[in-house]
């Protein structure tokens, strides 16, 4: 009860030295409990390093009087003056920064996806090769190779190579030579796989892989081609045959390279790349581009199919000569 509210009915009924007294004493008991050192008003749940809260408990610290004295008739919630005051407020960017908002924040944002494959030594092309691309996939390379030169590389090819899916030219041939050369300076073994389509240089980086380590998913594709010249319409015709000639070179170095991984002979390949030539599972592993089809647990039923040349000879269907143009 407030001293205003005992003051009217005890001024009736005791002299004026009485109400002088209580008055004074009343006064005196006021100032005690508001000397009184007040708690803290933090619950135990509540984090103590919170700026907010450490700044109201140190205002109700020094001057207790502010939250003892309230008006009775004040027209605001109660307390709620105080958060209007700007020495007790603290700043969006400290309320930010406090643990109660950011306890269960994560301290660097979250990495992305290539980072997630490159932490379990994975390195994914699913794009053409293009300078951006090789520069990645070079750097991944040999970052990994910087961490564990023992351990394995999983290089997991899903690329049109230097073309586009139509055949356009939208890289040259170098980008797939430079990823080419780093994988054979690794000294870890290298488990390529083919997942959806590996056509031109992507399948000589799947052939480049480790020996008995070069995967193929059951349903994916592979094509090999000659390299393909950019669109040269606005070039004089002695640059168009400087091109040429420069085409000529990569596709030898090509079938050299193929030649090399695959087993075959250089004229073997030579012939063969004549024309795109498409391959499934099977006709990658009878070419010595893979080592396995990755198909779980039917690869057994796989090789008791008769393969489709057997299929069409029991048909009646006469093989052509499919170098033969």
């Amino acid at each position: 009860m407030s001293t205003s509210f005992l003051q009217a009915p005890m001024a009736a009924l005791v002299p004026s030295t009485s109400v002088h007294s209580l008055r004074s004493k009343s006064t005196r008991s006021l100032k005690t409990f508001c000397s009184a050192k007040i708690p803290n008003p933090m619950p135990a749940h509540i984090n103590p390093n919170d700026p907010f809260l450490s700044k109201l408990a140190a205002a109700a610290a020094a001057s207790p009087e502010a939250f003892v004295n309230r008006p009775s008739n004040s027209g605001t919630l109660p307390y709620l003056d105080i958060y209007d005051s700007p020495t007790l407020m603290a700043s969006p960017a400290q309320v930010e920064r406090s643990a109660t908002y950011n306890e269960h924040r994560p301290d660097t944002p979250p990495p992305d996806l290539p980072s997630l494959l490159l932490h379990g030594r994975i390195v994914y092309i699913g794009m053409p090769l293009v300078p951006a691309v090789t520069e990645l996939v070079v750097a991944e390379l040999m970052y990994l190779q910087w961490m564990d030169p023992k351990a394995p590389i999983y290089l997991y090819i899903n690329s049109t190579g230097t073309t586009r899916d139509d055949g356009e030219s939208v890289g040259m041939e170098s980008e797939g030579f430079a990823i080419y050369d780093t994988l054979m300076q690794m000294k870890c073994e290298v488990h390529t796989v083919a997942v959806g389509a590996a056509i031109g240089m992507a399948c000589l980086l799947l052939a480049a892989g480790t020996k008995g380590k070069r995967f193929m998913m059951p349903h994916a594709k592979i094509m090999i081609q000659q390299p393909r010249l950019p669109s040269s319409g606005l070039l004089p015709a002695s640059d168009v045959l400087i091109r040429a000639k420069e085409a000529m070179v990569n596709r030898d170095t090509l079938v050299k390279l193929l030649a090399k991984h695959t087993g075959n002979s250089e004229e073997f390949v030579t012939k063969t790349i004549r024309r795109p030539y498409h391959m499934d599972s099977r006709r990658a592993k009878e070419f010595g581009v893979i080592d396995k089809v990755l198909w779980r647990g039917q690869e057994t039923i796989m090789a008791e199919v008769a393969p489709p040349e057997e299929w069409d000879k029991s048909a009646g269907i006469k093989v052509v000569d499919k170098f033969g143009l």
